[in-house]
């Protein structure tokens, strides 16, 4: 393995890369599975929950909760896209990832990373729908139309991330194997390509600020609606109840948006400033905490899931 880590030659397309995890900690690599490792078992086990809980009781068939459900299924499938061979390579040490492996992990996290961000901007339309126009809420916002929006979100992610791995499989050549990232992120895998990258990069920053920048306006023009709205409402009273319903969105919208804006000006701004581990660090924290912090956010602070949960922890509770 240390032969092939140092290897500086030209490889035609080969058969395996290999994940070096986050370079530059040294030893303490192995302890940052104590980190990521608690923040996947959450993701499992409070989106696990979530959908459990919504799939078994009627009364959250509604839009909101279906939105949630959805929310919920995205970040099962973004933590697990990273987690384990995250945790596989920071335990064990640097690890060899197929050739076809790799890009299938990096169409999976660019896509599920695109689903999340778009259904945000969904939960934030059905709650400038719910505050502004409540009288009309049931007619404008249905389970179908719940359907086909996540439907809607699934494709543009497909469409519009389908092109990072075909513009990285048009290279033949590459001039190492060793990707000093911890997953297959498209412009880790593009640095080591032979030949002009121009157009992936374009693309990738072109993706990143207009599925991002469109959903970020989306959001902003929302609760732009809310506010207007609630600052009409008659009494203190009622302002704070329509403003509660929003928190626990507000906090999810944080929980990914902050650690992704982190991310994204590191890399694109700080490249010879912040060091390459601290970039490395904050875009698998971007991947992995939003997942891990969700499903305890909607849960603590929804009442309907959150009833659902103790009842169904005191029956079992009972039983024994």
């Amino acid at each position: 393995m240390a032969e092939i880590l140092h290897s500086n030659s030209t490889f035609l397309r080969p058969a395996f890369f290999i994940l070096t995890g986050i370079p530059g900690v040294g030893g303490a690599q192995a302890w940052l599975t104590f980190v990521f490792g608690p923040m996947y078992l959450l993701a499992l086990l409070g989106n696990g929950a979530l959908l459990a809980v919504m799939w078994i009781d009627s009364k959250l068939h509604q839009p909101m909760f279906l939105l949630l459900a959805t929310l919920a299924a995205t970040d099962l499938g973004l933590a697990t896209s990273v987690a384990p061979g995250l945790l596989a390579v920071l335990w064990l040490g640097p690890r060899p990832v197929p050739y076809a492996a790799c890009l299938v992990q990096m169409f999976f996290v660019h896509a599920l990373t695109a689903v999340e961000s778009g259904v945000l901007l969904a939960m934030a339309c059905d709650r400038a729908v719910a505050v502004g126009r409540p009288l009309h809420y049931s007619i404008l916002v249905t389970k179908a139309r719940v359907g086909y929006a996540a439907l809607a979100l699934a494709l543009k992610a497909v469409a519009i991330v389908v092109p990072f791995p075909l513009l990285v499989a048009r290279f033949e050549h590459f001039h190492a194997k060793i990707i000093h990232h911890a997953y297959c992120a498209h412009m880790a895998v593009v640095e080591l390509v032979v030949g002009n990258t121009r157009a992936n990069n374009l693309y990738g920053l072109a993706l990143s600020l207009a599925v991002s920048g469109v959903d970020i306006l989306g959001i902003t023009g929302s609760y732009g609606l809310i506010a207007h709205a609630v600052f009409q409402l008659p009494t203190r009273e009622a302002r704070s109840k329509a403003l509660g319903t929003c928190s626990s969105h507000i906090c999810v919208i944080l929980a990914f948006y902050v650690p992704g804006l982190f991310s994204y000006l590191t890399h694109r701004f700080g490249r010879h400033t912040v060091p390459k581990p601290v970039h490395i660090l904050l875009s698998n924290i971007y991947l992995l905490l939003p997942p891990a912090l969700n499903p305890l956010i909607y849960g603590a602070r929804t009442k309907q899931i959150r009833e659902r949960l103790l009842a169904t922890f005191i029956f079992r509770k009972g039983q024994f």
